[in-house]
């Protein structure tokens, strides 16, 4: 297991909070009556055109930037009848091409993802959509309930959700934060399972390391479908999953559970400064 261990970035105090700046470029307000799992067929023929060109250019990009190999790509065939029900997967967030990692790897299936709403109306937020993504709506109940209807008639179709259940995005970082309640809570409201995955990293070559100033080469590895236990009841329930989902996530990284330092639940976490209390010293942006 390598651990890359960068200071550059600017992780901040809380485990779900983000620091990348976006820049604003489009108004949208994700209400109760936004598209968020958009089937019209305007849009779909733009989503057929864009994975063309992801197929095309931008995976082969993926694969060489971040030196990426799959790991578990059988699973996905494996459980393929379980999958062709719905499914929601879940993976650390380590990358701003992290999610274009997992596309390359379960196609030809075509995956949605939740994405921190500002990045919608953000610079990429039209690639966002047509890559999959929906926004988190942060406008009160009736939109978060509009958001989750949506996705469970897409689940309920036979459709794939992809959560990041950390929270948000920490570029390069090792350790599993702690899971908030989004991926188990909707498992367990449309009885779909479970599916971690983890980015885990390796050492790069000194080619990539002081003349293409790399931190890590990407392994992605994809692990078996995880259920709720049906003897539990309400958010015993819904805390055993993410629970047992945290540890699968855990070992695909490359982490025994009991040695991560963050437990498997969000409690209003904090960072934990395991190797040094100095991060994002002279950051510019994203790597």
């Amino acid at each position: 297991m390598f651990d890359p261990k960068t200071d550059r970035f600017p992780y901040p105090e809380y485990t779900d909070r983000h620091y990348l700046k976006v820049n604003k470029k489009y108004d949208a307000e994700f209400n109760a009556e936004y598209p968020y799992v958009d089937q019209s067929k305007p849009f779909e023929r733009r989503r057929r055109w864009f994975r063309m060109f992801l197929n095309a250019l931008v995976f082969p990009v993926v694969r060489v930037r971040l030196g990426l190999k799959i790991a578990g790509r059988q699973n996905p065939k494996k459980y393929k009848n379980v999958i062709d029900g719905g499914v929601i997967s879940c993976c650390n967030h380590v990358h701003l091409w992290d999610f274009l990692a997992i596309l390359r790897a379960v196609r030809p299936r075509h995956p949605y993802v939740l994405i921190w709403a500002p990045n919608i109306n953000g610079d990429l937020g039209s690639e966002m959509r047509l890559a999959g993504g929906i926004p988190i709506p942060e406008t009160g109940v009736s939109a978060t309930e509009a958001m989750l209807a949506d996705v469970g008639e897409m689940l309920d179709a036979g459709g794939w959700l992809h959560v990041y259940p950390e929270g948000s995005m920490w570029e390069y970082y090792q350790p599993v934060r702690p899971f908030k309640r989004g991926a188990a809570y909707m498992a367990c409201k449309f009885g779909k399972p479970l599916l971690p995955m983890a980015i885990s990293y390796r050492e790069p070559g000194w080619l990539r390391k002081h003349i293409f100033r790399q931190f890590a080469l990407f392994t992605l590895n994809i692990g078996e479908p995880l259920y709720a236990d049906d003897s539990l009841a309400g958010k015993a329930r819904e805390q055993d999953l993410s629970r047992r989902c945290h540890e699968a996530v855990c070992r695909l990284a490359g982490i025994a559970p009991g040695d991560n330092i963050y437990p498997p639940l969000f409690d209003d976490s904090k960072r934990i400064d395991y190797y040094t209390t100095e991060y994002g010293a002279g950051y510019k942006g994203s790597h």
